[in-house]
């Protein structure tokens, strides 16, 4: 793949938008993608499909990208992200039943904690000094969820050095946490999904993500491809589902097509423009646009649309 990204495929896109959480993502309802299957069309390094598969219980994500080179940074974003969070915490009733059902990442953590424990009281024996008990639990960390509630993830509860110095903590079976746990939910497809299937499609998503790609698809595919992809997306939505969609505006095109010669030429015939890509969505049977608002900086600044298949 040549070395200009012309698909918008740009490497080290996340040094230019770096985010803890992504702002766009703030924009949609607090339970938008819980219990949802989606999919991350153009997901360059995975940033924002770990992030609903982490931290917005989503059931099943996946996402999918044309360079290669960045789904292999995706996958170690999945286990970077997999080894930054905290230990996953019991719900109140498996404390009631005196912790029988404890995770994988629980007992690890007991284990760790038991041997710097005795490390610590035999560091402070030996050196005949007197240490204050520390409490294991911190007050910022989230209680512990009442009957019924879903443990709760902490992101980035680790230091990123922790992972730089050892390594990633290896990823338990999914025997271990339920294949709707993170990190089991979340699987990354090379595929210029545009124009090819890929095995998940066959059931169908609640939820499509199309972050920052409109343009791309536009000044490669033109104004029949970027249609034919708008029919694609709501062909695998299910009843109800749910097409958010980050438009480019057209400003920003004309950078974009001086990277290459074809999209260059592909430019000069276009006639649809970002504004028409309401009217087009519901001719091809979504229903009228929801408008969460507009986020970002600069050149980053752009809304964030919903359309739902009816």
């Amino acid at each position: 793949m040549s070395s200009i990204p012309i698909y918008g495929n740009y490497h080290g896109y996340y040094t230019k938008r770096p985010f803890v959480n992504d702002e766009r993502l703030a924009l949609l309802p607090v339970t938008f993608f819980a219990g949802a299957r989606v999919l991350d069309v153009g997901c360059n390094e995975g940033w924002v499909t770990c992030e609903i598969a982490q931290s917005h219980k989503a059931h099943f994500v996946v996402g999918v990208d044309i360079d290669g080179t960045l789904i292999q940074a995706a996958w170690r974003r999945r286990r970077t992200v997999w080894s930054l969070q905290a230990p996953s915490r019991p719900l109140q009733s498996e404390l009631a039943a005196g912790g029988e059902e404890e995770s994988h990442a629980d007992s690890m953590g007991a284990g760790i904690a038991s041997i710097l424990d005795a490390s610590s009281a035999s560091s402070t024996k030996a050196k005949k000094r007197k240490r204050q008990h520390i409490d294991p639990e911190p007050e910022s960390e989230p209680p512990i969820p009442t009957t019924g509630a879903p443990s709760r993830t902490t992101r980035s509860y680790f230091p990123a050095s922790c992972e730089h110095e050892f390594g990633s903590l290896p990823i338990p079976p999914s025997s271990n946490r339920g294949k709707t746990a993170f990190p089991h939910n979340l699987s990354f497809r090379t595929a210029d999904w545009t124009k090819e299937e890929i095995p998940e499609d066959g059931e169908g998503y609640d939820v499509v993500v199309a972050f920052s790609i409109s343009k791309w698809i536009h000044l490669n595919s033109g104004d029949t491809g970027l249609k034919d992809v708008f029919r694609r997306v709501y062909a695998v939505l299910k009843p109800g589902g749910s097409f958010v969609l980050e438009p480019q505006p057209w400003e920003s095109y004309a950078k974009a097509r001086r990277m290459d010669p074809k999209l260059k030429e592909n430019a000069k015939s276009l006639r649809i423009r970002p504004d028409d890509f309401e009217s087009i969505l519901q001719d091809v049977g979504f229903g009228p646009v929801k408008h969460y608002g507009s986020i970002g900086q600069g050149g980053f600044h752009r809304p964030v649309d919903v359309y739902t298949k009816i």
